[in-house]
């Protein structure tokens, strides 16, 4: 599933070439990706036609354009969701879901959604413009300006839950996802299941700082493209894959110790880490129950 860095790719890339835009006309291909507006396919492509799209902002995982009239349409991607910029002449994608037809600033141009498996999709969502109320339990991300660090490192302490279990809820932090939590678990040497308030302040800081770095270096290199299913608008795939030290590399060798990186199942998905630089931890101490009190 495309992450921060991804969707960021994706984000700026319909800033540049949308933005400004006149919806001429909508086509739902498929009715599914728009399934969670209650207008349904006709009632969404009827209320888009003639609005502006203003701008192309992001939360976590979420994109959202603003409208004109202060609604937004809201899109996630899900797992192999698109937004593409295509001149009408292209040929329709195999798994074209939703075609914008554009005017004004993107004369000639179409916004396509492509979604090969669909569980992606996008909504209209009413006064979203500054933020759609649909995703704002959402936490901000490391990469916003206004993400209190100390907050975050106080929340993580408090709890007994693994850290990682902890990167990826996005109450809590948002667009950090299995990827990107495992190569800043590598480089901060910590173990997945490290017990929240097992943690220093200082070492969930550093963590926080290697999420940061490790998702700016994926975003200056387009994100991270394991196969065709992510691209930017311009189709273009992404190659942080070939940076990876932890994430999809098991059974090489660790790139700081040599030892094999190793691979187990975790919430449905996988955890990559080296079990050397990264031991897990150690049991909790089970406190005794006290003896009863003696009678005689």
């Amino acid at each position: 599933m495309p992450e921060l860095p991804e969707v960021e790719v994706v984000r700026a890339g319909l800033e540049r070439h949308v933005v400004g835009a006149r919806i001429r006309a909508v086509e739902v291909l498929h009715e599914r990706p728009v399934r969670r507006d209650p207008r349904g396919a006709a009632g969404f492509a009827a209320a888009l036609t003639g609005r502006t799209l203003v701008a192309a902002r992001r939360r976590g995982k979420y994109l959202w354009l603003p409208l004109d009239d202060g609604d937004a349409v809201l899109a996630h991607l899900g797992m192999s969701g698109q937004l593409l910029v295509q001149p009408p002449q292209a040929p329709a994608e195999r798994h074209l879901r939703v075609r914008f037809v554009l005017d004004g600033a993107a004369e000639g141009r179409e916004l396509r959604f492509v979604d090969q498996r669909m569980f992606g999709g996008l909504a209209i969502s009413p006064g979203g413009a500054e933020l759609p109320g649909e995703i704002a339990h959402i936490a901000r991300d490391p990469l916003d300006p206004l993400f209190d660090d100390d907050a975050f490192a106080a929340r993580v302490r408090r709890r007994t839950s693994g850290i990682k279990r902890q990167l990826l809820d996005q109450t809590l932090i948002s667009g950090v996802g299995n990827i990107y939590a495992d190569e800043a678990l590598w480089r901060a040497r910590l173990h997945g299941e490290r017990p929240g308030d097992r943690l220093t302040r200082g070492q969930v800081l550093e963590l926080l700082g290697h999420a940061r770095d490790v998702m700016t270096d994926a975003l200056a290199q387009g994100g991270t493209s394991f196969d065709a299913l992510y691209v930017n608008v311009n189709g273009e795939s992404g190659y942080f894959d070939r940076s990876l030290h932890a994430y999809g590399q098991a059974d090489r060798p660790c790139d700081r110790c040599s030892t094999p990186i190793r691979r187990v199942a975790f919430m449905n998905r996988s955890s990559y880490f080296c079990p050397a630089c990264q031991p897990p931890p150690r049991a909790r101490r089970r406190t005794a129950a006290p003896r009863p009190a003696s009678r005689g």
